[in-house]
């Protein structure tokens, strides 16, 4: 069965805060290097959102290294450890069952700065003063 992770417009109030709460701890946990990794360790790494299926199973964490810088090895090392990120959320939680994680690169910055591009393109500037 596919899992169904929706846009913030359509989920309820608790599976908001439960994933805001996740985001939290995640953000807790990296700020503080408790994972012992030293590429996480060595990176400032963000999480900007955690989307939360409506049964709060499982948990897609967006994450972003400060400056972009080396997201590849970022995320890998983030996978390499999920099992103690679930621990450690279950923990802290206190929910019956612990969200399963998934650590995706948040690309909601590199589309921001698309559009950017494109609104000050001297074409689109000419029809937007019209």
């Amino acid at each position: 069965m596919a899992r169904h992770f929706s846009t913030p417009d359509t989920q309820s109030v608790r599976v908001l805060k439960v994933g805001e709460r996740v985001r939290h701890i995640l953000s807790e946990l990296l700020t503080r290097g408790e994972a012992h990794d030293e590429v996480l360790t060595a990176h400032s790494v963000s999480v900007t959102e955690v989307r939360m299926t409506p049964d709060l199973r499982h948990a897609k964490a967006f994450v972003k290294p400060l400056l972009g810088e080396d997201e590849a090895s970022v995320l890998k090392a983030l996978r390499s450890n999920t099992a103690f990120f679930q621990r450690e959320v279950a923990k802290r939680l206190g929910l019956k069952f612990a969200p399963k994680l998934n650590f995706q690169a948040d690309e909601s910055f590199d589309e921001a700065d698309r559009i950017e591009r494109l609104l000050n393109d001297p074409k689109v500037a000419r029809d937007l003063e019209d």
